[in-house]
């Protein structure tokens, strides 16, 4: 892209991501008091992305530098790109495929599931967070509440119900993305490029994980948090908390 190309596409995620910094304090705030309120009970927080590139969003704070080890990151291989771009589009459309997902899980009413979806509508996401509920589980939401509520009903990606998932759960962190996700028009081309939705979800988990640590910091116990295995004495930090957490965290 050439480097005005770069200035717009710059322009827009950060006017996005200040959007979201202004909007959507008090929805952080709430969201960060449950889960650190589970990791002070050593409870583990599950975040599944259900949908290709939403698969990022759960990878994107798990096992992550400067992440929290109580997160723990439900990668089901149906929905993501490396079994197939096509089938995982087919998957993440399939109703009841959400459901299964969860029950595999085994997730109850001591649990915390954060449910990060670009968009807030497709049928494996639906019933991922209806199945949580109904399960007695606590339920975080990160997703676009405009993409949802302007996506039609009829839209052959959503759940048979209708649903948004932001009217499902808990808490609801709002990613503002726009509706077709990508922002920077080319004259002379149909189709809009740079999408944004990657980075309004990484930057809404991060600023929640973020804020989960300032609440822990000031208890006595250590936070077991990751350090990257890269940086100097990376694996000696992090083998001070392993042994806690690899039997508990499938995914490890």
């Amino acid at each position: 892209m050439s480097e005005s190309g770069g200035k717009r596409y710059l322009s827009e995620v950060t006017a996005l991501m200040q959007q979201i910094l202004a909007e959507e304090t008090a929805s952080v705030a709430a969201a960060a008091q449950l889960l650190a309120a589970q990791i002070r009970a050593d409870r583990l927080v599950h975040v599944y992305g259900p949908g290709g590139h939403s698969n990022l969003a759960a990878q994107e704070v798990f096992f992550r530098a400067g992440g929290l080890m109580h997160i723990s990151a439900i990668l089901d291989e149906g929905t993501l790109l490396s079994g197939g771009a096509l089938r995982s589009m087919a998957m993440e459309r399939t109703p009841g495929y959400g459901k299964v997902v969860i029950e595999d899980w085994q997730l109850g009413e001591h649990d915390v599931l954060i449910l990060a979806n670009a968009y807030g509508i497709n049928a494996a996401l639906i019933d991922a967070a209806l199945t949580a509920r109904e399960a007695g589980v606590r339920t975080v939401g990160v997703s676009s509440r405009v993409h949802a509520e302007q996506t039609a009903p009829d839209h052959p990606a959503r759940h048979p119900s209708g649903a948004n998932l932001h009217d499902l759960v808990d808490v609801h962190l709002d990613t503002k993305v726009p509706v077709g996700d990508a922002v920077v028009r080319v004259p002379g081309v149909d189709e809009a490029t740079g999408a944004v939705s990657t980075f309004a979800n990484a930057f809404t988990l991060n600023w929640l994980m973020l804020s989960v640590v300032e609440l822990l910091a000031g208890d006595e116990a250590p936070i077991p948090m990751w350090r990257s295995g890269n940086a100097p004495g990376g694996d000696e930090a992090n083998a001070q908390f392993l042994a806690q957490f690899r039997a508990r965290v499938r995914m490890l």
